[in-house]
């Protein structure tokens, strides 16, 4: 791994950079070198930075709330020509070419062969197999001239490597189901709503949807079906493998969990590769998107803190500030494997991006309900095979100003520390009372936080609605409403955690009451 002591005179080591051999995975040679491929560099905030905009919002009301215009979001808080035009010049300087060069994203894309672009960051790139599939990786750090420090804040695509995976659960046998209105039904969502004017961006990183099957879908409900459109990032299409087992799953677990709850509002699906250069150029170009203008963003795909790289969760949490700057909401699934998130190191550990604390983390319960009343709420743990909701102690980030007073324990791990706490809210996630489901012509059961994320995006959209402007970053609002607009979840655990009164590293606040929660939101 690259250190000051070996850096190249006139280069830097870009922090955060590191990478490690893959787990799981074996050396399989070297990548063609005249291969052509693309890299996303991001690049520092022009003037001032979005986290501090986006802990100003957090201490106003959502009713009371300026949010930044998009021209005065790419003034302060987007890249200054001056560094974009560097990294040209150093992009040409290395023979590489410049794709696209976004100041609002803060992102420079250069395309060059594998060989160029391994020469120009430092980066010996390798062929790493992990079982049928092989992707191209690296190890070590990056490094970069010395004119650009300070600039650069992250460069992605050099690795290939899958970063994320679904949330999402199929039901071997499911001893309740329910269709996604059934448990916005359950959870008292503000009726006379369907989310019109606007818009939720879903991300997915992988499978698709067929027309054909939104369109069946809808019909059977007796709903009007959404506006759905698909929008290609970094060459990704809306492309179905057609298995619901398949990531078609997870695309269509979102479609319809959002659509059903807010027909009216415009389903916007951003498909990407499953890189973190992909995750990241999404979400950017979903926050950035000046034709669909979503205001709401469900992100149902993740993995456990230690898989990132410091450079990415640092790019990614500084894009969820600009989404909150820019009034938009962001849900995002906590996980589907219990306090491990699925690492067999003997340790807890949180999911990625949930652990961002500029997002809404959203936990599993396992809900008994019919109509609106509510029989039993417990937290989702279905056992080893069946799955339990993510939830514990972030190892990478801080505890938020507005998480001081949730009660957040010190971490199971040595040390006990006491850092972001996930999740924050909850909604029904167990494969056993999970959502009723059409994928690839066949109706099914799914559950997992990967439903409970763009449930509580549609809940947003028809906030939004209601208020007649976003609501945006919710949780300071939340977090200070105390148990009012929330079914507290008491029983249960996740296997580290134990879910008990107020907020745990199980379900968070509790699972919401949707009326309330406008309540106070229009009397905030």
């Amino acid at each position: 791994m690259s250190t000051s002591s070996n850096v190249p005179a006139g280069r830097f080591a870009l922090i955060g950079s590191e990478r490690d051999v893959p787990a799981n995975a074996v050396a399989a040679g070297a990548p063609d070198p005249s291969e052509r491929t693309s890299v996303t560099v991001v690049l520092r905030s022009r003037k001032s930075s979005s986290q501090d905009a986006a802990q100003a919002l957090a201490g106003v009301p959502p009713s009371e709330r300026r949010y930044m215009t998009r021209e005065e979001f790419a003034a302060d808080c987007g890249a200054d020509p001056a560094d974009a035009a560097a990294v040209q010049r150093f992009a040409l300087d290395a023979g590489l070419l410049v794709v696209e060069t976004s100041l609002p994203r803060r992102s420079v894309v250069l395309e060059g062969t594998v060989a160029a672009l391994g020469a120009a960051f430092g980066a010996e790139l390798v062929l790493f197999r992990s079982g049928d599939a092989t992707f191209r990786g690296r190890t070590g750090t990056l490094t970069l001239p010395s004119g650009l420090e300070g600039v650069v804040t992250g460069v992605f695509g050099l690795d290939e490597r899958p970063q994320a995976r679904t949330q999402f659960r199929p039901s071997a046998a499911a001893a309740l189901s329910y269709t996604p209105p059934q448990v916005a039904q359950a959870y008292d969502y503000p009726a006379g709503l369907d989310g019109a004017g606007q818009a939720i961006a879903l991300i997915e990183l992988g499978g698709g949807y067929k027309h054909k099957d939104v369109t069946t879908y809808f019909a059977r409900l007796g709903i009007t079906a959404p506006k759905v459109t698909a929008v290609g990032v970094d060459g990704a299409k809306n492309a179905p493998a057609g298995s619901p087992d398949s990531a078609d799953g997870e695309v269509l677990l979102d479609i319809e969990v959002a659509g059903s709850i807010a027909p009216g509002a415009h389903i916007v699906v951003y498909f990407a590769p499953n890189t973190d250069q992909g995750f990241l150029d999404a979400i950017t170009t979903a926050i950035h998107d000046t034709t669909n203008k979503p205001n709401a963003i469900s992100i149902s795909w993740g993995g456990p803190e230690s898989t990132w790289t410091a450079q990415a969760m640092t790019n990614f949490d500084t894009a969820f500030a600009d989404a909150a700057a820019l009034g938009i909401t962001v849900t995002v699934a906590a996980g589907d494997n219990g306090s491990s998130d699925g690492v067999t190191d003997g340790l807890a550990h949180v999911d990625f991006p949930a652990s961002s604390p500029h997002v809404l983390a959203c936990g599993g319960t396992a809900l008994t309900a019919s109509g609106t009343t509510i029989a039993s709420e417990t937290t989702w743990n279905d056992g080893s095979s069946g799955g339990a909701t993510g939830g514990g102690i972030s190892d990478v980030f801080a505890l938020p100003a507005w998480q001081q007073n949730a009660g957040v324990p010190p971490s199971v791990n040595p040390g006990g520390r006491i850092g972001r706490g996930v999740p924050d809210v909850a909604g029904d996630a167990s494969p056993e009372t999970g959502y009723q489901v059409l994928v690839d012509g066949q109706s099914t059961v799914f559950g997992g936080t990967s439903a409970v994320a763009p449930l509580w995006a549609a809940l947003v959209a028809l906030l939004n609605q209601a208020l007649g402007k976003p609501v945006g970053f919710l949780n300071s609002f939340l977090y200070a409403q105390g148990e009012g607009p929330f079914h507290d979840i008491t029983a249960g655990n996740n296997g580290a955690y134990a879910a008990g009164p107020g907020w745990d590293a199980c379900t968070g606040l509790g699972s919401p009451n949707g009326a309330k929660v406008l309540a106070a939101l229009a009397s905030s």
